[in-house]
């Protein structure tokens, strides 16, 4: 499980590293749910980081809860 964990973990970095800056800052939460995903599995076994990680994903979409940005004001 561990191993599964530091590849995941790889995967993820190398999509922060190589994907993300491509994309744009278009993020709703911080951390990123990337970030977050790394905290996860960091945190949980890798079935709840998973779990709760694609939970957050889901929610990051334009009818999701409120966001970062519509907090600030």
């Amino acid at each position: 499980m561990k191993t599964i964990k530091i590849f995941l973990i790889k995967i993820i970095r190398l999509y922060q590293i190589g994907i993300s800056p491509w994309i744009g800052n278009n993020c709703r939460y911080i951390p990123t749910c990337s970030s977050y995903m790394i905290s996860s599995l960091k945190k949980w076994n890798l079935f709840k980081a998973i779990f709760i990680s694609m939970i957050r994903i889901f929610k990051c979409n334009p009818w999701g809860p409120s966001d970062y940005y519509s907090k600030k004001s």
